[in-house]
């Protein structure tokens, strides 16, 4: 690893950083949506693989910081992995303090990452001699991660019940296109259906809107007006540990480890079962919510970046919910990623270390400081000048580039198929990550049906 390369890794840290410093602040970005595809695009233009990973790190790290601004201002979620926090937050602003909100909650991902990073390489240590016979098994492990998924959503019999008629339109899909000689039969149609599964919500409301109907009933909401109190300004660098009181500081470092070590489960359930449990026995409210949200946030930062690096490191397949959604592109975006050729067979485990290190620390250098410094001033702006219909649209469009790009016009009519029957099951309560895991599994279950 050269010093160009290393040059080329902080630059990407510092973009991956400041552009996911805004995203995040943005009300209702969901971490796969604006994380994937951004991913699988470097992947594709042949961006290298030490940057990319630099960049990822540093953007899920910058991400993670940031998502508790809104939560803490307007008690609107950032991202899917905050809206647990939002009931606390709101304790918090009730009580006037939405500014020890966002400082409690920054400091918590902080934690949650120098805790995840070393443990996730302890971990990853410890499965990697089995690496071997867990990937000989792959087809298997994800059609049974599919039904453990399945049993933890809220529709369990509907989820259940579609892992077979979706693996079938996945893999029905994929063979109109071998017939029709859209792509050639040693190319497996992947990256586009992937993104129309996390673009499903957006794509089905859509379409719901075209129903004259069904937008005549919708109600009106007019213009809705946000406070924003005034921070007392920090001087200096802040320091987690000093925001933090030691039982925050303690609670926190014990959630993050728990996280990473239960990075193959659902983060969201994770955060609230912990969140709650390891806070119900305090009754001053104000104490009660400060440590919840500190340590949910640093559990949440842990259980996302353990769920990327201990299968990137052990094993080289997408075998947790954030392998199979936000970091897919690491594992898969063919033709440059394969399962059999990504960043796990690329780079060494040190390297991996090093791109890891660098991404987390500049994010946390320049996501960090601006979050406390700017949080309130921040969060105006994006509130007044960036509209979150802009970027689902950047997104959308992103994802409509890729699916031609895989195979030609026609696959951008099967990725919206895809993304309508996503968009439908996810409404009635089938989670992203049961639907990932047929994808995954789509080739080896419906070669086992057949």
């Amino acid at each position: 690893m050269d010093m160009m390369i290393i040059l080329q890794m902080i630059l990407a840290s510092i973009g991956g950083a400041a552009l996911y410093t805004l995203i995040g602040i943005a009300p209702g970005t969901d971490e796969t949506a604006v994380l994937a595809p951004v991913t699988i695009a470097l992947v594709l233009v042949g961006v290298s693989p030490y940057v990319i990973l630099s960049f990822f790190i540093a953007a899920i790290v910058a991400k993670k910081l940031t998502d508790s601004i809104p939560v803490a201002v307007a008690g609107i979620p950032g991202g899917v992995m905050s809206a647990p926090m939002v009931e606390h937050a709101m304790v918090l602003k009730t009580h006037g303090l939405p500014d020890q909100s966002i400082k409690k909650m920054s400091s918590g991902s902080v934690i949650g990452t120098l805790v995840s990073i070393p443990a996730s390489f302890l971990i990853a240590n410890l499965i990697l001699p089995y690496a071997d016979k867990i990937s000989e098994y792959a087809g298997l492990i994800f059609f049974l991660g599919a039904i453990f998924l399945a049993l933890m959503t809220k529709n369990k019999i509907l989820s259940l019940a579609i892992i077979i008629p979706f693996a079938l339109l996945i893999q029905g899909l994929r063979h109109l296109y071998w017939g029709l000689e859209i792509v050639p039969s040693d190319v497996t149609v992947f990256v586009s259906f992937f993104l129309g599964i996390t673009i499903g919500p957006i794509v089905f409301k859509l379409f719901e809107l075209l129903n004259n109907d069904y937008r005549k009933n919708l109600p009106g909401l007019g213009n809705k007006e946000i406070s924003l109190k005034s921070a007392r300004k920090e001087k200096g660098f802040p320091n987690p540990f000093k925001i933090l009181t030691k039982k925050e500081t303690a609670s926190s470092a014990f959630g993050s480890f728990i996280g990473a070590i239960t990075f193959f489960l659902s983060p969201v359930g994770m955060t609230v079962f912990l969140g709650e449990f390891l806070t119900r026995h305090i009754k001053d409210p104000v104490q009660r919510a400060s440590r919840a949200i500190s340590t949910m946030d640093g559990l949440t930062n842990a259980a996302y970046i353990s769920g990327t690096l201990v299968p990137l490191i052990a094993i080289g397949l997408p075998l947790s919910p954030m392998a199979i959604g936000p970091a897919a592109g690491l594992f898969n975006a063919p033709p440059v990623f394969t399962p059999e050729h990504n960043i796990h067979h690329l780079l060494s485990m040190g390297e991996i270390m090093t791109a890891t290190i660098i991404g987390a620390i500049i994010a946390i250098l320049i996501t960090f400081y601006v979050t406390i410094k700017y949080a309130s001033q921040i969060c105006a702006f994006v509130f007044k000048y960036i509209p979150h219909e802009a970027l689902i649209g950047l997104f959308a469009g992103l994802v409509v580039m890729l699916a031609f790009m895989d195979a030609g016009w026609i696959n951008i009519f099967g990725t919206m198929l895809i993304a309508l029957v996503s968009g439908l099951l996810h409404r009635n309560g089938v989670n992203y990550g049961v639907l990932f895991m047929i994808l995954y599994a789509a080739p080896w279950l419906l070669g086992v049906l057949s």
